[in-house]
């Protein structure tokens, strides 16, 4: 047809059938002109191949700067974003027009692939169904949450199947520790059904953090024997290779703007209680597991079992309870019946109680650093005494002392 240019293809079936064909018959199944077909007769090499390459039709506006101002700037900083480049051309040279940041994108481009550093490489994983599942913590304040109008200062454990996306999240008031992981961890299994092959943390940095050796080793064999009692094989990434973790790194975004729309849905951020934010949690998380049902069977299939029992998620310590009705543990004032004065008392330490003959509330973190067991036995020992009240108020003064220093809180 006059006017278009005759793709490759076209002349490689030109070429193909005239040996058996006339030049007529030829170049009409290959849908172009006799005349062309007679071109072809005496030159013929592929359309492409003729092709002269097309000189520019303008001048080059960046001709005057790239060699003697842009490319060493490059080369003295390859980080150099062209947006940045252009910025510095127009302090340079006032009349460097707006227009040219395309044209200097493209050819900063150019040079990096020719001439700038080498890039980082990233091989695409591939997670067969039940091989790996992954645990990590992230902090949650941003979502604004509050409990009876007080703001809550708090983490996600968040667990998630690499094949299926199913995820797990539970609240963490203690802040990032193996007691945390742990409780966390056996509730996505026993939720799940199953454990997988694999489990992988990103090596519990703020769980190791202001440890000694003896102690982060310690940690990490109660991490490896809570792994082996259910059959799954302890790994972690490398410290601060953030992509390494990237099945659940980048989940944490996803999650939090799901819990971030579903608040603006639900219209208040504030809950009457911490189960009330827990079940909110829970019923988020469901409905994004809902729609991952197909790949889940598939996953469900290749899980293992579950041992007969939970394993332990608690720390214990050894505490002597004080004449003042209370011991103190990490830094902590708990009171507890004066009846038990002079005793030593096995505690149970989990992420948001203490374990002893009742649960108590644990210091997470928020106001004065004295635990309040028992009320009634409070208010019985204020009676006792009129200075009753003020020991307890001098006491409460030296812990809120305590409260500015540095160091792990439990």
């Amino acid at each position: 047809m006059p006017g278009r240019h005759i793709t490759d293809q076209q002349a490689k079936l030109y070429m193909k059938l005239r040996p058996t064909h006339t030049c007529q018959t030829a170049a009409a199944k290959a849908g172009f002109s006799t005349s062309t077909g007679a071109r072809l007769d005496a030159d013929p090499g592929l359309p492409s191949h003729k092709r002269t390459p097309r000189s520019r039709r303008r001048p080059d506006p960046l001709a005057p700067h790239w060699d003697s101002e842009i490319v060493p700037m490059l080369q003295a900083a390859p980080g150099l974003r062209p947006v940045t480049v252009l910025r510095e051309m127009q302090r340079r040279h006032a009349e460097f027009p707006d227009n040219l940041r395309r044209t200097l994108e493209r050819r900063i481009r150019l040079w990096q692939a020719l001439h700038g550093p080498g890039r980082e490489v990233i091989f695409r994983q591939e997670h067969p169904p039940g091989q790996q599942g992954l645990s990590d913590f992230t902090d949650a304040s941003e979502l604004g949450v509050s409990v009876a109008g007080v703001p809550l200062d708090h983490r996600l454990y968040h667990f998630r199947l690499a094949f299926s996306g199913w995820e797990h999240v539970h609240v963490v008031l203690g802040g990032e520790s193996f007691v945390a992981l742990a409780e966390g961890l056996q509730d996505a299994l026993w939720a799940l059904g199953g454990a997988p092959c694999e489990h992988r943390s990103d090596s519990l940095s703020a769980a190791f953090r202001n440890l000694d050796r003896d102690a982060a080793d310690d940690l990490t064999r109660r991490y490896e024997a809570l792994c082996a009692h259910y059959g799954m094989t302890p790994t972690r990434n490398n410290p601060g290779i953030a992509h390494e973790n990237g099945a659940i790194e980048g989940a944490h975004a996803h999650l939090k703007a799901t819990l971030r729309q579903a608040l603006l849905l639900r219209g208040s951020s504030d809950f009457a209680d911490l189960d009330a934010y827990r079940r909110f949690i829970d019923e988020v998380v469901g409905r994004a597991n809902a729609a991952r049902r197909k790949a889940l069977e598939l996953e469900r299939a290749e899980l293992k079992s579950l041992p007969p029992r939970r394993t332990d998620d608690f720390e214990e310590e050894l505490v002597t309870v004080t004449r003042s009705s209370g011991f103190l543990l990490r830094r902590v004032f708990y009171t507890v019946p004066a009846r038990l004065i002079g005793h030593r008392l096995r505690v149970r330490l989990y992420d948001d109680h203490l374990g002893l003959c009742r649960k108590f509330p644990r210091y997470t973190g928020q106001g004065p650093r004295i635990g309040i067991g028992l009320p009634r036995q409070r208010i019985e020992l204020l009676r006792r005494t009129q200075l009753a009240s003020r020991q307890q108020l001098t006491f409460a003064d030296h812990v809120h002392e305590l409260d500015t220093g540095k160091g792990h809180c439990g």
